[in-house]
């Protein structure tokens, strides 16, 4: 029978009690073998990591997403396409799994089965907000991963927040801030980022939007402006051929469908570019994006048509 200590300290095992749902919680230092290379490098470094789930992705290429917890239609759909887009090139997405932008990366990624990293401010046995506890599960159950630097039971505290942004940064290749206050806390990860050499994109938005003020200040301070995901993804290097839009849960067909598909690949459009992606007549591409609407397929937000989530 096997010796209990020996396999307690094989797994880096903590207590019995310290599980979530049915992962149970490791504890990784910095002498460890999974302790991953490019956290250990970054200014003060975490002592440990406390992680449920694939520890794997430590070391796998991934890029954080940050926004502010309050957003735009804009923003929620933005972050829904990049999580979608960067998942389908097999990239794993790190956020903070606070409400808002965090959220929907993270949804934008499960939807196309992809792999997700939830760094916490507090303990993983008492995550917060309540509300993202089924969207942690959710990403576990996919084969992701939650990480924090602090004891499975603690509370989170209003310092552990900023604390923990150097993580999030430090765990990714890239970080992407899609809507972001004059005074944002998602502004401190994107000072880390730059601070651990980390490439910071901010997605554009209205110069007269207070939620994209954080993006556009960031942009003119030197972040690289991301317009296409594939502009990040070539950069970077990172991932493989996208995969082909599963509409199979559309009944689509005809025109419909041509304009589902265009804005499947592109992620969202103006009806210009939905032109030039499919050669069809502007007056078409208007009159089959309205029925689109009307039957809930897609939204137009900002001159944009976007699928609906």
């Amino acid at each position: 029978m096997e010796n209990k200590s020996t396999a307690i300290k094989d797994f880096n095992y903590i207590e019995p009690k310290w599980k979530v749902g049915k992962y149970r919680i490791e504890r990784i230092d910095k002498s460890s073998v999974d302790y991953p290379e490019k956290l250990r490098n970054i200014p003060n470094a975490p002592v440990q990591l406390y992680c449920a789930g694939d520890i794997s992705l430590l070391k796998e290429r991934s890029v954080a997403m940050v926004g502010s917890r309050r957003h735009t239609v804009y923003g929620k759909n933005v972050a829904l396409m990049i999580g979608r887009r960067l998942a389908e090139r097999g990239i794993t997405v790190t956020s903070g799994l606070a409400l808002g932008i965090d959220a929907y990366s993270h949804e934008g990624a499960l939807e196309a089965d992809g792999r997700v990293i939830g760094v916490l401010g507090g303990g993983i046995e008492v995550m917060g907000p309540a509300r993202n506890k089924n969207l942690m599960m959710r990403g576990l159950d996919a084969g992701g991963l939650v990480v924090s630097e602090y004891e499975p039971t603690f509370q989170a505290q209003t310092y552990t927040f900023p604390a923990r942004n150097r993580i999030i940064s430090g765990l990714s290749d890239a970080v992407i801030v899609v809507e972001a206050g004059m005074n944002s806390g998602t502004l401190i990860t994107s000072n880390h980022a730059a601070q651990q050499g980390r490439p910071v994109y901010a997605v554009p938005g209205p110069i007269n939007s207070q939620f994209s003020i954080g993006c556009n200040l960031l942009i003119r301070d030197g972040a690289m402006p991301l317009v296409l995901v594939d502009d990040l993804i070539r950069d970077l290097g990172l991932g493989t051929s996208p995969g082909k839009k599963n509409c199979s849960n559309v009944n689509l067909a005809g025109d419909e469908l041509v304009i589902y598909e265009a804005l499947a690949r592109m992620g969202g459009a103006t009806v210009d570019e939905i032109v030039r992606e499919t050669g069809k007549s502007a007056s078409l591409v208007n009159a089959v994006a309205t029925v689109m609407e009307i039957k809930g397929i897609t939204e137009t937000y900002a001159g944009r048509i976007y699928i609906s989530s």
